[in-house]
């Protein structure tokens, strides 16, 4: 076994030394430089598109999907040599996607063979972007408060409703989408259904966040024609694929607490503002020692994110470890970026320049205050970790 996974390491360093073209191992810097996919992707570069077309050809977009779903079939420890070779090399991420951080793992777990067929390899070779319809204007941390109908037309659902916070539904070719379709119990009233954004009826307006970006939108169903064929899982049990999609979306949204974009911006940006002492220190001592604290917790959460992605592998992992995850990370990342406002000074809060990326900073930092509320509150996932995992009394 250590033999055959040696030999996996040395292949695959190879493969990726010789196709990630170098543009892609240059660090993350602004929004342009993820790769979303879709019907019509927006490439700031060719090597955008090279990149992920080659790593779709062998399925490592999506590694550890099976590979007739379009996946890589790698066992967990091969996908976790996988990254950590990416990771060794400063390879960015080919394909980002909510299909394959969200519906994708739902779809394995509670989709029918010809959903699998249908989405999962769209999915994995970045055809269709999808976006996430839960959260409604009186249904946001009480989820199955939701009142978006679906009434039954035989063959077909006919959906009206609206949802909130749907990102990048504006951009998106597809939707996954909770509706109700029984007003007899509160959870056990709804479904969870796949449909087209381009359907007659469905329209989406974005919603100008104070860092002056729009990723969220306010998305409306008027008499939108779902068939049937497209319900993920039984009639009024869309309770129970929303609550597995929920856990790998707060998994995804724990990510924010790593460092993943390449090179260490923070310090980088701080020496460049502050500058270094004579002993090559950063000159400012309070800056350098939460700067200090700060590394030490992302180190300490990086090494719990790989035992957790290795319970959760093995089927080991609590249902509540998500929520915990979650918490932690999108802490992180708001520490993370009001270390770099601090270590900015006035010149971060500039917001139209071109010297600032026209405010990235200050604009990113602005953008991190959802990271508490989206995919679930950081009350609600305290509340979680409470009752199931520390068992305190309600």
């Amino acid at each position: 076994m250590t033999q055959d996974l040696d030999t996996f390491r040395r292949e695959t360093r190879a493969w990726l030394e010789a196709n990630c073209p170098a543009t892609m191992r240059e660090p993350i810097r602004s929004e342009k430089d993820i790769v979303w996919g879709g019907r019509n992707p927006d490439w700031a570069h060719p090597d955008q598109k090279l990149w992920m077309d080659r790593m779709a050809t062998r399925g490592w977009t999506v590694p550890d999907w099976p590979t007739e779903y379009g996946g890589g079939g790698l066992s967990p420890a091969e996908t976790k040599i996988l990254r950590e070779e990416m990771k060794r090399m400063g390879a960015r991420t080919p394909l980002n996607s909510f299909g394959i951080s969200m519906l994708g793992p739902a779809l394995l777990k509670y989709g029918t063979e010809e959903q699998k067929l249908e989405h999962l390899p769209k999915i994995a070779r970045g055809e269709i972007r999808w976006c996430q319809g839960y959260s409604e204007p009186n249904a946001g941390s009480d989820l199955a408060g939701l009142q978006t109908w679906a009434e039954d037309a035989g063959d077909h659902y006919v959906v009206n409703g609206q949802k909130v916070w749907t990102s990048y539904a504006d951009k998106a070719d597809w939707i996954f989408c909770l509706v109700r379709t029984s007003k007899e119990a509160k959870q056990g009233g709804i479904s969870f259904v796949l449909f087209d954004m381009a359907s007659p009826g469905v329209s989406t307006k974005p919603i100008l966040l104070i860092s002056g970006y729009s990723p969220f939108c306010e998305t409306f169903f008027d008499n939108v024609k779902v068939p049937k064929s497209q319900r993920v899982h039984e009639e009024n049990k869309g309770w129970d694929v929303a609550k597995y999609l929920l856990g790998h979306e707060r998994e995804m949204i724990s990510g924010m607490g790593l460092d993943r974009a390449g090179g260490n911006p923070l310090i980088e940006g701080a020496i460049a503002t502050i500058g270094l002492d004579d002993q090559g220190r950063l000159a400012d001592p309070i800056l350098r020692a939460q700067i200090a604290l700060f590394e030490v917790r992302m180190r300490a959460f990086s090494a719990m994110s790989e035992r957790f992605l290795d319970e959760l592998k093995a089927s080991r992992a609590h249902p509540a470890q998500p929520s915990m995850m979650k918490y932690v990370g999108t802490e992180l990342n708001k520490q993370r970026h009001e270390l770099i406002m601090a270590a900015g000074g006035s010149d971060a809060l500039e917001w139209e320049s071109e010297a600032s990326a026209k405010g990235a900073k200050p604009r990113a930092w602005l953008r991190t205050k959802a990271n508490s509320i989206e995919g679930g509150t950081s009350e609600i996932q305290l509340n979680i970790v409470a009752k199931r995992i520390l068992e305190l009394p309600g």
